[in-house]
C-alpha cells in the first residue's frame, strides 16, 4: 500500500509504527543470538540432527523477522535503517515528494528530507508547505 502521510498522521500513527519497529529489533536480537548459538553447535562439532533442529529454528525466527518488517511497511512506512533506528513516512511539501524522517527514541516526528538526501539531509520540520489536514490520503501519486 502507499500511502502519502501529512505530519498529523504520522504522529497519529507513531505509536502503533514504534510498537512494530520495537518488535523487529527484539526479532533482529532473536536471529543474531540464534545464528551465533548454531555458530557454536558447527564450532562443538555436534550431529547433524542438533544442527539440523537448530537451523530449522533459525529458518523460523528470520521468516518471523521478514514477517514483521512487510507488516510495518504495508502501513506505507519505509525502513531505512533497522541498525540506526530510521524510518521514513512519504509526504508531500509544496508539490515536492520528501520523506518524514523518524529516529527510534523520538517521541514524535521532528524532520524531514528531499526524496534523494538521507539522514544527513534532515531539516526541522514546520507545517509551512505540509498539509494541514490529517486525513488527506493519496493512493497514486508519482
Amino acid at each position: 500500500m502507499f500511502t502519502v502521510y501529512t505530519p498529523g498522521r504520522a504522529n497519529k500513527i507513531l505509536p502503533e509504527i514504534a510498537r512494530r519497529f520495537n518488535t523487529i529489533l527484539a526479532q533482529r536480537n532473536c536471529v543474531v543470538a540464534l545464528q551465533e548459538d548454531l555458530q557454536r553447535t558447527v564450532e562443538l562439532g555436534s550431529s547433524l540432527r542438533i544442527f539440523t533442529v537448530k537451523k530449522q529454528e533459525l529458518n523460523n525466527s528470520i521468516t518471523r523477522l521478514y514477517k514483521a518488517i512487510e507488516e510495518l511497511e504495508n502501513l506505507g512506512v519505509v525502513i531505512k535503517s533497522v541498525d540506526d533506528g530510521l524510518l521514513d513516512f512519504p509526504s508531500m511539501r509544496f508539490d515536492e515528494e520528501v520523506w518524514l524522517c523518524w529516529k527510534a527514541g523520538e517521541t514524535e516526528i521532528k524532520f524531514w528530507h528531499g526524496k534523494d538526501e538521507g539522514f544527513m539531509g534532515r531539516k526541522p520540520l514546520m507545517q509551512e508547505g505540509f498539509p494541514s489536514y490529517d486525513n488527506r490520503e493519496f493512493s497514486d501519486l508519482r
